[in-house]
């Protein structure tokens, strides 16, 4: 039987919904607990810790901005009793869904109380930045802020909550401290970033990049490049020195070879940043993926 969990926290937003899905051999948990994108439920585990399971929605290796629930998720939306999403608009999709489901469930946006960056040249858009998620200093908003819900859902399991966010926030420091290390051997005129779509700049913010521009313009990988703004882009390429195009898993990198032709740079293609790897795999937690980016871009620019 559905359960009713009593809404209270500001922080909580109801304009976006999930489902959850436990695995089969998993302890039974009291509640179900689903997190929109898969680097958002590894968070919430970690804070979770054994007491609760938390499942992700999108599968491994999809785009949260190309996915598209199914009505076998909606069944599963209407199941849940806490939902974590990232929010500022990354989950778009399943604001149309909202109506048609039933159920009351906890819906915490990871990302409230976070200040959207302005984008590409400095210039504010319409549409903020989600990806906040890239810079480990924001990601511990994200812990307060799934910390509250679960508290909300569960408050037996508080001090079990509290004392595993705490050592994850510890966890998100120590990885802040080595990414600036590891930063520090490129080379001040070398910290450019030329990206698939405007991903890093959170990640650009914190650790002294520029970003110098993107293929698909604007946040979202939808949005098709113009004949000229792929023409500024190798222009600006050719005059500032970037060595590469860095591009997301599961991007077609045919663009970006012709721009990194015509601009006389490099393609890295393997970043991971809207999803992880399945379990063993190289970014299989949300600390994992950003290392392993980390990896990647100095390995390519330093």
């Amino acid at each position: 039987m559905k359960k009713n969990v009593s809404m209270v926290l500001p922080l909580v937003l109801l304009s976006l919904f999930g489902w959850s899905c436990r695995p089969a051999d998993a302890s039974p948990s009291p509640f179900a607990v689903t997190a929109a994108e898969n680097f958002l439920a590894d968070i919430a585990q970690n804070i979770a810790g054994d007491r609760l399971v938390v499942a992700p929605l999108i599968p491994y290796g999809i785009e949260p901005h190309e996915f598209e629930p199914t009505p076998r998720d909606m069944i599963l939306v209407s199941d849940s009793d806490l939902l974590i999403v990232n929010g500022a608009g990354l989950e778009g999709w399943l604001e149309a869904g909202l109506e048609s489901i039933g159920g009351t469930r906890i819906v915490v946006a990871a990302s409230s109380g976070l200040v959207g960056r302005s984008r590409e040249g400095g210039s504010a858009h319409s549409d903020a930045d989600p990806h906040f998620w890239m810079n480990p200093i924001l990601v511990k908003t994200y812990v307060s802020n799934i910390l509250a819900g679960l508290v909300q859902l569960d408050p037996e399991g508080e001090s079990l909550y509290r004392r595993n966010a705490e050592t994850y926030t510890a966890s998100l420091d120590e990885l802040d401290r080595w990414i600036s290390t590891q930063v520090a051997q490129i080379a001040p005129d070398q910290k450019i970033l030329v990206t698939n779509h405007e991903s890093l700049g959170y990640f650009a913010d914190r650790y002294g990049f520029v970003i110098l521009g993107s293929i698909f313009p604007g946040v979202s990988p939808d949005a098709q490049p113009t004949a000229s703004q792929m023409a500024d882009l190798v222009v600006k390429i050719r005059a500032s020195g970037a060595r590469a195009i860095f591009l997301e898993t599961c991007v077609n990198s045919q663009m970006a070879d012709q721009i990194a032709r015509e601009a006389g740079c490099r393609v890295v293609t393997g970043l991971y940043t809207h999803s992880l790897t399945p379990p063993g795999g190289i970014a299989a937690t949300y600390l994992a993926m950003m290392r392993h980016n980390v990896n990647l871009l100095v390995e390519a620019l330093r």
